[in-house]
């Protein structure tokens, strides 16, 4: 079984940075697409970037040269680092796993079979 626990959330004001973290438990997290995504309310759950098991990376074109997913083998953790954030990126971010990284036709990042899930942890950006 895959535990994964989010943490970094917080309130920021426009044009700040955060980093989310997002432990894996259970297993190595290199055997798994990590991906995260986020909800606002009333939104559906959407991707934000994922990173597969070779280390490829993926970004939705809202956060394309903003965010940056990372990893780090030595404490089986993965990253979001999130840069000149906006109000539209207010949101809970969760993270999930899943043997092979899901997209839509479009080529959009799908939650939809993310076998595992964090708890998630709220972003909140100030305009």
């Amino acid at each position: 079984q895959v535990r994964l626990v989010e943490s970094g959330g917080d309130s920021v004001p426009a044009g700040g940075s955060l980093r989310l973290s997002c432990e894996v438990a259970g297993h190595t997290y290199s055997n798994y697409c990590m991906g995260w995504f986020r909800q606002a309310p009333g939104k559906e759950r959407e991707g934000v970037a994922s990173i597969d098991t070779d280390g490829s990376t993926h970004y939705e074109d809202s956060v394309k040269g903003r965010f940056a997913i990372s990893r780090d083998s030595s404490n089986n953790t993965f990253y979001l680092q999130m840069n000149s954030l906006k109000a539209e990126d207010t949101a809970m971010y969760y993270c999930a796993a899943n043997a092979v990284c899901d997209y839509t036709e479009s080529g959009r990042l799908s939650p939809a079979n993310f076998a595992y899930w964090g708890q998630g942890t709220q972003v909140t950006v100030s305009s």
